[in-house]
């Protein structure tokens, strides 16, 4: 089968990128997501009554949005527990959230299974020592430039965007245009359409 041609947006997303970091990019059919330092900037705000508020941004509530609806399965490992991310995660549609995580290879392993993928189609993106088990089985690891620096040294790839201000979207945006499917959503197909944030 010939490959889809480039969209103009999908080269600009994949211009600076490794060759091979978009060849990892392009085998992923399950990506998940560390919580705190990725999908928030890792800050946490304590209420009166001791709960803690976390900061999401919608850029990437977007991004995972467009992950699931293309055909990429979605998945939260975090090593915390409280019922924001929860109420997060069924904001955006994610059913598969393992919180109270410690073990995150593990449980790559375990959702590997459950998705019916190999660990080479498996995709990981975190930003502490606790993320890295998990970094090192997957097929594409991804860290963040506010993580400590040898995070890095263990990723494939780091993002240009921080944790919490549009990073994991810029992950999943590589991911798609990788794979071909970031256009559908820039042409306003029906792939696209109610994509929420």
């Amino acid at each position: 089968m010939k490959p889809l041609p480039v969209h103009p947006a999908e080269a600009l997303v994949l211009a600076k990128l490794p060759e091979t970091v978009v060849e990892r990019a392009a085998q992923i059919r399950l990506m998940i997501f560390d919580v705190d330092g990725v999908l928030t900037d890792g800050g946490l705000w304590y209420g009166e009554q001791g709960e803690a508020l976390k900061h999401f941004h919608v850029l990437d509530g977007h991004g995972l949005k467009m992950l699931d609806a293309s055909g990429v399965g979605v998945a939260i490992i975090t090593a915390r527990d409280g019922p924001i991310v929860a109420w997060r995660c069924a904001e955006l549609g994610i059913g598969h959230v393992r919180q109270g995580v410690r073990d995150k290879a593990q449980a790559l392993s375990e959702l590997a299974q459950e998705f019916g993928v190999s660990k080479e189609a498996v995709g990981y993106m975190g930003d502490d020592v606790i993320d890295l088990p998990a970094m090192q089985q997957a097929g594409l690891a991804v860290t963040v430039p506010n993580a400590p620096a040898y995070m890095s040294q263990s990723a494939h790839w780091t993002t240009n965007r921080s944790g919490g201000q549009g990073a994991v979207r810029e992950c999943c945006d590589v991911i798609l245009a990788a794979q071909r499917k970031l256009a559908p959503f820039l042409l306003g197909s029906s792939v696209g359409a109610g994509v929420i944030q």
